[in-house]
């Protein structure tokens, strides 16, 4: 199967760490959904990244959806925890880690817009978001020296960390890591993990 997208995606680089984690075999190819549109489309009319081709030809849309197929099949431990004040805890993270995307990408395409036409209060506005999303991680990740729920990442691991990475990638100047030291760290420590590094964000 193909996984369709271009890493320094969030959303396409976390579901292709979670595939790997899962021991899901696939082909990504790295296509942008602005310089490859006509290609893309052609896999899937939609232009959606990440999009998964299944083998039997099917396509899947939105890294939750991925994700959420690839635990219905893989033979190795959910990437989520069972126990239900753990998994609460993991569903909250990944909310706020999910929200920090979002909100980096909107950065990303307001600046992108001539400077005359940005609409400095909506952007102030996300930016507010985007640090409050940081200012929960932050908080809640407080003394972590490993992975958050075992002795593995999982998926809160993978949503942080790769969030943490897109911010710092696409608008460095809005999110300070001196400010953030146990995001920071947290999200250095998980770079180094192989199935990170095999899935670069450039």
């Amino acid at each position: 199967m193909d996984l369709i997208g271009m890493l320094d995606s969030p959303y396409v680089r976390r579901a292709a760490i979670s595939l790997r984690l899962l021991g899901i075999p696939f082909t990504h190819r790295s296509l942008s959904v602005f310089r490859n549109f006509d290609e893309f489309r052609s896999i899937n009319p939609q232009v959606k990244a990440p999009t998964l081709v299944l083998d039997n030809g099917n396509l899947l849309v939105d890294s939750n959806l991925i994700i959420d197929w690839a635990e219905t099949i893989s033979d190795r431990p959910s990437l989520m925890p069972s126990e239900p004040t753990e998994r609460l805890r993991a569903l909250r993270l990944i909310g706020a880690a999910l929200t920090a995307s979002e909100k980096s990408v909107q950065i990303v395409y307001e600046h992108k817009r001539e400077a005359d036409k940005r609409d400095a209060a909506w952007l102030q506005r996300v930016k507010g978001q985007l640090h409050a999303a940081y200012d929960a991680l932050e908080r809640d990740i407080n003394g972590t020296n490993g992975w958050l729920f075992g002795s593995a990442p999982g998926q809160a691991d993978i949503s942080i960390a790769v969030a943490w990475g897109f911010t710092q990638l696409v608008t460095p100047e809005t999110i300070d890591p001196s400010s953030y030291p146990r995001l920071a760290a947290f999200a250095a420590r998980a770079e180094q993990h192989p199935d990170f590094a095999a899935l670069p964000p450039v």
